[in-house]
């Protein structure tokens, strides 16, 4: 009994080691960077951070292109219907364009962001409005009770989004730890 136990313990062990050694390589696989030529373009003409449009595909789809959310939104982004329908006319895109294709998918959720990032300014705000409405941020913003200062919530009522801004932000933080990259607030 007493051998089998110090041969457990001396697997436990070196396993402890290969998995600390290896912990990097292991976060790296907990939080990829799929989809990196589509992300670095449409990052990049939209002036985003890569590192959180991969913190949003991660908390959004699990970089699973096939994606389909209860609400019918689609892809690594989660593109809802009405902003497909909103970028088919502001980047003028073939009205058959397929949103479940990567490449098509990355580039309206960056023109998104973007968009959200004129609106709202700070990362927390546009991820909330990028999971919750930005009517919904907007609301909250002017609400005493979810905003003490109209430009920043203290508050999010919605606990999906709540939620939602607490997973992207622990994402963002693991992806900037792992490669490096500064955020932008």
């Amino acid at each position: 009994m007493y051998k089998k136990s110090i041969i457990i313990l001396s697997v436990i062990i070196i396993l402890g080691g290969a998995i600390y050694l290896e912990g990097g390589r292991i976060k790296t696989l907990l939080y990829p960077r799929k989809y990196s030529v589509y992300v670095q373009k449409y990052a990049g003409e939209y002036n985003l951070d890569e590192n959180l449009v991969y913190s949003i595909i991660k908390a959004e789809s699990k970089f699973n292109e096939e994606a389909l959310s209860r609400r019918g939104a689609k892809g690594l982004m989660q593109i809802a219907d009405i902003t497909r329908d909103w970028a088919i006319e502001e980047l003028e895109l073939n009205d058959d364009i397929d949103v479940y294709d990567p490449e098509t998918n990355i580039r309206i959720g960056c023109w998104y962001l973007n968009t959200l990032y004129k609106e709202f300014g700070k990362t927390d705000l546009v991820v909330a409005a990028y999971n919750g409405g930005s009517g919904n941020v907007r609301k909250w913003l002017s609400d005493e009770e979810f905003s003490k200062d109209g430009e920043n919530l203290h508050t999010i009522p919605f606990s999906e989004t709540d939620k939602y801004v607490i997973k992207v932000k622990k994402n963002y933080e693991q992806y900037n730890m792992l490669y490096s990259k500064e955020g932008r607030n």
